[in-house]
């Protein structure tokens, strides 16, 4: 099983948006927002909430998703 990071709290500095705006914005639970930004790496996420929060930045997946080993 491979690690994830998302880049959520470098896109959210780039739009000017806190982590509040950010949940928000996508429909995400600030909880989980907060708790995606704290971890350095995730082997388990919620792929409803990695689409919400790609929509919401505006961006693919993939530029949301750091894969950090496979």
């Amino acid at each position: 099983m491979g690690l994830v990071r998302l880049r959520i709290r470098e896109l959210a500095a780039e739009k000017g948006w806190t982590l509040k705006e950010v949940a928000e914005r996508s429909g995400v639970n600030y909880s989980t927002v907060a708790s995606y930004t704290r971890r350095e790496a995730m082997a388990m996420t919620d792929f409803t909430a990695i689409q919400k929060l790609a929509r919401a930045f505006d961006i693919p997946i993939e530029d949301l998703v750091e894969v950090l080993e496979e």
